[in-house]
């Protein structure tokens, strides 16, 4: 599969390792470009995450899309049904994504985080990204299951300081490629983000928004900084928290208070629990099979993938990811026939639904909207 891009449309094809920390942060740092490497930080004496966990909740005026019937359980090897011939061909699962779901304890409780060895030297800036930029992690704010909010992430190539750029995206109000996707955060000026005393400090000059804005509720506001809390650690690698130091005198934000640390909630309740990697949204694909690279915490660790062109479904294929039973979410990569496909279609990747839509609000579900050449 050949993948044509624009300007901003990002193919996520070379994944690096794992983290010193030998968790799941490095699917964040992937791109064509230069990833960032993290500027080092020094971890202070008592430093930890003592923030509050953020509750995700109803977003309102955001496309929900729309629900495919459940499919059958998904064993052992992926399964590809082409409609046309109902012919049941074997998947490769031999080149595994690394995972994007950065993970805390269940329940809400928090621990510092632990890195494998203690940094030696002082703080520095973000490194100077080359010409093209630096590609780094967004997480945006879609529609899960039920029309609840959840996190889902994109990337995007910057220029400057790879902490702050990300931070001015979520905050002050970038776009996402995704036109299901967008930000809770109102424009917010961000000054400055860097790495220090074991935190990651963002400085916001103004002094607004001490209260929430006109229709964002508590819980949307805690969604935001989720928004933030996940964005920066996957562009630093490093599952440290996050300081908003404010201008004025009432450092409240969004009604919240922003003198403690926040840290990251619980991937389950916070992710959509399916997110494609690749393909990327309005891309432009050639080849007689696609490739599609996501992560997903889904029942058995499979879940359908289709390619819809209007109300016809032209294939399925079944994934299958390398876990489930966690607090994060799993890689997984299947392969998709385009015999006969051309065109606009719709990637549409969901989690199992083992009830058939008799519990629950149904599976959870990204989409990516691609042309077939």
């Amino acid at each position: 599969m050949e993948v044509a891009e624009g300007d901003r449309v990002l193919r996520a094809a070379e994944h690096l390792g794992r983290d010193v920390a030998r968790d799941d942060l490095a699917e964040d740092a992937v791109g064509r470009g230069r990833a960032h490497r993290p500027s080092v930080v020094r971890r202070a004496p008592g430093v930890g995450p003592i923030g509050r966990r953020a509750r995700p909740t109803t977003v309102k005026n955001m496309t929900v899309p729309t629900r495919r019937p459940t499919v059958r359980r998904w064993a052992g090897a992926s399964a590809v049904v082409l409609l046309s011939s109902l012919t049941l061909v074997a998947c490769s699962d031999d080149d595994p994504v690394p995972t994007s779901g950065e993970t805390r304890e269940p329940g809400g409780s928090k621990k510092s985080p632990k890195p494998t060895e203690e940094p030696t030297a002082e703080p520095t800036a973000s490194e100077s990204p080359t010409d093209d930029g630096t590609t780094v992690p967004i997480y945006w704010v879609g529609d899960g299951p039920g029309g609840q909010p959840r996190l889902f992430r994109e990337f995007h190539r910057v220029e400057g300081n790879p902490l702050t750029e990300a931070a001015r995206l979520v905050m002050g109000g970038g776009q996402p490629d995704d036109p299901d996707y967008r930000t809770l955060w109102p424009e917010v000026e961000v000054a400055d983000v860097g790495a220090t005393d074991g935190i990651l400090l963002v400085q916001v000059p103004g002094d607004g928004f001490t209260d929430r804005p006109d229709g964002m509720s508590k819980r949307d506001a805690e969604l935001a900084l989720q928004q933030l809390v996940y964005t920066l650690q996957g562009v630093q690698q490093e599952r440290v928290p996050i300081l908003i130091k404010r201008g004025g005198s009432d450092f409240r934000l969004f009604g919240l208070p922003t003198d403690t640390e926040f840290a990251q909630a619980s991937a389950l309740e916070t992710l959509n629990l399916v997110s494609i990697t690749s393909p990327v949204e309005g891309a432009t694909v050639t080849g007689d099979t696609l490739t599609v690279t996501g992560v997903a915490n889904s029942f058995e660790a499979s879940g359908p993938c289709r390619l819809l062109a209007g109300e016809d479904e032209l294939a399925v294929v079944g994934y299958q990811a390398e876990g489930w039973m966690e607090d994060k979410l799993f890689p997984f990569e299947a392969e998709i026939p385009l015999d006969g496909v051309t065109g606009e279609v719709v990637l549409q990747c969901e989690t199992d639904d083992p009830s058939g839509g008799a519990e629950g609000n149904g599976p959870s579900i990204d989409t990516k909207t691609i042309t077939v050449q």
